[in-house]
């Protein structure tokens, strides 16, 4: 059986020899010796051949195949990957707004799983997971030498069960642990809020998955006659690159809003802005932080480089590399890393990030406690709501219908909100200083 095995090895790799002499044009074309590109190959097919004979485990060729292929992927860069029948699926219902999980961005940074980003609102951002996490430990599984689709595909499962996530971050002295209930991630790409009493538009946009473009514009559309938008990118992991170029387009007359370029000249790509697809041209502020990856980097700094909007906050994660999709047969294919990104000015944001024009970090905006200044004007009209309050009297109606809500308080941002969040309110400020300096 052993000399069986041993003679289908020598003709397994005496046929692929022979398959790659076939292919010879391509062999010699890549390296100048070619004979160094076949002796590689009857390396890799001695190996494959000696891992079926001699492995503990029954393992079958079609398997082997695979785990050769998922390692080469992985060991390119952080991004490249095999995807499965399976993780091929997965990766679609992502990119159509609605996947199963906890809610999480993760990538590789300096060798360690890390977060991104947690989206809005789902059960990762419930429980207090931040950009920049790095996790340790996925249940009992330590996630040293983990690749991000092992990673993910622990994380994902069932809706309503349980995962523990041992994590590290900055400040802390010891590891934190957080139970996450899994759920159906539905993703609220795009919703807009009026600030209260400035007429100004605030847009916030947690990914781009394909609705993003439609559904600015439908907000823009709503809100027409502000005088300035706050496009809140914080937190927001990236997506689809022609939804990052169409967005930006929306606000820029002309000019490079994007390039890409890959290995000997290849896989050149530029992309620009049209007059005929701009719908604002208003003063403009935009919020990042370190969770604001990949196409929510294209957008800030193509706004930034041309002078658009001024960016505030933190300096962005620096995913700048570009992926793309090539299938393999009908069920697999591979996700392959074949350029890099670069901005109007010619700056690569990979591993580099975006740089605010105003670095601000998170907090509350520090405001008194209690404010009993009264101005002469106010005097009449305070005294007698304080009276009021004394001597019990309850409010009129159409007070408590404010208190408890109205429609339009919930489409708006009130001063409470503003002043939880310093970032926010910074950038509100500096769009009425350049609605000031326009006129």
């Amino acid at each position: 059986m052993k000399k069986e095995r041993s003679l289908w090895t020598l003709g397994f790799v005496s046929a692929f020899i022979g398959v790659a002499l076939l292919l010879g044009n391509t062999l010699y074309a890549k390296e100048g010796d070619g004979e160094n590109r076949l002796t590689a190959l009857a390396k890799f097919t001695k190996v494959l051949g000696t891992v079926e004979e001699y492995y503990v485990d029954d393992i079958g060729f079609n398997e082997i195949i695979t785990k050769s292929i998922e390692g080469l992927l992985s060991n390119l860069d952080a991004h490249s990957s095999f995807l499965t029948e399976k993780k091929f699926k997965d990766m679609k219902v992502q990119t159509d707004g609605e996947f199963g999980g906890l809610g999480i961005t993760v990538g590789m940074r300096d060798g360690a799983l890390t977060v991104i980003a947690p989206i809005e609102d789902t059960p990762a951002d419930k429980v207090g997971l931040k950009a920049k996490d790095i996790i340790l430990r996925i249940d009992e599984h330590s996630t040293l030498n983990m690749t991000i689709d092992e990673a993910v595909a622990l994380m994902r499962g069932k809706p309503g069960t349980k995962i523990n996530l041992t994590i590290v971050r900055e400040g802390e002295n010891k590891p934190l642990t957080f139970e996450i209930v899994r759920d159906i991630i539905k993703i609220d790409s795009v919703y807009a809020k009026m600030i209260k009493d400035q007429n100004i538009l605030y847009l916030r946009i947690t990914n781009f998955d394909k609705n993003v473009v439609n559904k600015t514009k439908e907000m823009l559309s709503k809100h027409k006659g502000v005088k300035g938008i706050v496009m809140d990118l914080r937190n927001n992991p990236g997506g689809l690159l022609d939804q990052a170029v169409s967005l930006t387009d929306l606000f820029l007359n002309e000019g490079l809003i994007v390039s890409q370029k890959g290995k000997d000249g290849k896989e050149q790509e530029a992309y620009y802005a049209k007059k005929s697809t701009t719908i604002s041209d208003v003063p403009m502020a935009i919020l990042v932080n370190a969770g604001s990856a990949s196409a929510s980097e294209i957008v800030g700094g193509a706004l930034q480089d041309h002078k658009k909007a001024i960016v505030v906050g933190e300096k962005t994660f620096g995913k700048g590399s570009v992926q793309v999709v090539l299938p393999v047969g009908e069920t697999e294919a591979l996700r392959l890393t074949i350029a890099r990104y670069y901005l109007p000015s010619g700056r690569t944001i990979q591993a580099v990030g975006i740089t605010p024009d105003v670095t601000i970090y998170p907090g509350k905006v520090p405001v008194p406690e209690s404010d009993l200044s009264i101005k002469e004007n106010d005097l009449k009209l305070h005294l007698t709501s304080e009276l009021k309050k004394l001597e019990g009297i309850e409010p009129k109606e159409e007070d408590k219908k404010e208190e408890k809500g109205s429609k339009k308080a919930d489409e708006e941002l009130s001063i409470k909100d503003i002043n939880e969040d310093i970032q926010l309110k910074t950038a509100i400020d500096i769009v009425n200083v350049l609605t000031i300096s326009k006129k």
